[in-house]
């Protein structure tokens, strides 16, 4: 029984939100290690926006929007990519990178506290049993004293959060907000506008910018996977799927990319995979799943 062209497409697509977006934290914290932050965001999201710019245009979409899509754009851009990626960046100098994935996990949990209290929509109990398990999953996993070894690994994790939480808002945000209607010209905008504003905030930091032709090789492929795969392929396969299968089954990525990272970060960079992380992210990742069998929202998560 032959496989259908279709069946192929969702198969590779599925790996591409599973597995890519799953190893973009490694590749950040490949890249963090010799580079700064902001500088590499600032590259990842301008490169990539041309080169969704560039296929919006070949594929012939309408370009041109109004002044309010492009204040909306700003507005998404910065809490997605500049806030909620660029001080993600930032925080993975002090933490391992599967760690972070799973505090990134518990962006589905945000968005339905934020529903709660911006919309005032009430929460089914398979929500609250998620909340519920969401909570003592973070607690456990911040809570390990062997991994707050300094004041800089505590701001770490907290800053993660307010990228969570920035990410969380922006989902909501953009469920309402004026985006131009195709999904390639309005990330376009977000990712070239994003990566303006890191170039600013970089160049405001007075961090050292470093010729590509100086990078290591692990650096430079990670960006150029970052880029291409992560941002590029990634996105294009995530809006597939929203488009020929359910939304709860392309959400399914909030809880395959962290195991993915967490797997990822052991094999490639020594990290260590503590009893209590292992239970945590049961915990957490269960708690993930309740609140996303049930919601049908299309939300983005720090993969894209």
């Amino acid at each position: 029984m032959s496989i259908s062209r279709k069946t192929i497409l969702i198969i590779l697509a599925f790996f591409a939100i599973y597995v890519i977006w799953g190893s973009t934290y490694l590749l950040n914290k490949i890249a963090v290690t010799e580079i700064p932050p902001f500088f590499v965001a600032a590259i990842r999201f301008t490169i990539a926006g041309l080169i969704i710019f560039i296929i919006a245009k070949f594929m012939k979409l309408r370009l041109a929007i109004s002044r309010k899509q492009f204040i909306n754009c700003t507005i998404v851009g910065f809490l997605f990519l500049v806030y909620g990626n660029g001080v993600f960046i930032w925080a993975l100098k002090y933490l391992d990178s599967g760690f972070a994935a799973l505090e990134a996990s518990t962006q589905p949990l945000f968005v339905l506290l934020l529903m709660r209290l911006l919309d005032g929509k009430k929460m089914q109990t398979k929500s609250l049993i998620g909340v519920a398990l969401g909570i003592i999953g973070m607690y456990l996993l911040v809570s390990q004293k062997e991994l707050v070894t300094n004041d800089e690994s505590l701001l770490g994790m907290f800053m993660i959060l307010t990228c969570v939480l920035s990410w969380s808002y922006a989902s909501v945000f953009v469920a309402k907000a004026d985006l131009p209607s195709n999904y390639f010209v309005s990330t376009a905008y977000q990712m070239i506008i994003a990566g303006v504003l890191l170039i600013i905030i970089s160049l405001l930091l007075n961090e050292n910018w470093v010729s590509p032709i100086d990078w290591s090789i692990e650096v430079q492929w990670s960006l150029i996977l970052l880029i291409l795969f992560g941002s590029v392929i990634a996105f294009t396969a995530f809006n597939y799927l929203l488009k020929v299968v359910s939304t709860e089954k392309a959400a399914t990525s909030a809880y395959v990319n962290p195991i993915v990272a967490i797997i990822l970060g052991w094999y490639v960079l020594d990290e260590a995979i503590t009893t209590q992380t292992i239970i945590a992210a049961c915990i957490l990742l269960t708690g993930v799943f309740f609140i996303t069998s049930r919601k049908r929202m299309k939300t983005r998560t720090i993969g894209s």
